[in-house]
């Protein structure tokens, strides 16, 4: 079991392309997941709660994107214990070309997935559906 910490803040006055474009900002800055859920605010507006999980080391450095990147006032901070399972990858190469495979373990569990973006560039790339790019893997 290891620590997360957990930023959120709500927000009602941004549109769902500047919520977008502040969660891929945080992403790519160290943030472990972003996600938003809906949420009544005061004055029965509705609102979007922005969470975001990082490593308690990184919350330094998001905390002032938070403030940038959205139109908060407040940021509400929790300490979470979580559980994960072990990762590894492995590429698989098809007829396609490579698939990256997520493999993860743990607490009697055993289960691999497919990259998303692997399976997406290769689809594209012959004219395929994903769900067919996603038999070759297997």
């Amino acid at each position: 079991m290891a620590a997360v910490c957990q930023l959120c803040c709500n927000v009602d006055d941004m549109t769902a392309e500047e919520i977008g474009f502040a969660m891929d900002v945080l992403l790519e800055n160290g943030a472990l997941d972003v996600f938003t859920t809906a949420v009544g605010m005061k004055k029965n507006r509705p609102g979007t709660m922005i969470t975001v999980l990082c490593r308690q080391e990184n919350r330094e450095k998001l905390v002032p994107l938070i403030f940038k990147h959205t139109t908060t006032i407040g940021i509400r901070q929790s300490i979470q214990e979580r559980f994960t399972l072990d990762r590894t990858f492995e590429t698989r190469e098809t007829e396609l070309g490579p698939v990256r495979v997520k493999k993860v373990s743990g607490y009697g569990v055993r289960r691999e997935k497919a990259e998303y973006d692997d399976l997406a560039r290769l689809a594209r790339q012959h004219g395929k559906s994903i769900a067919e790019v996603r038999k070759l893997v297997k």
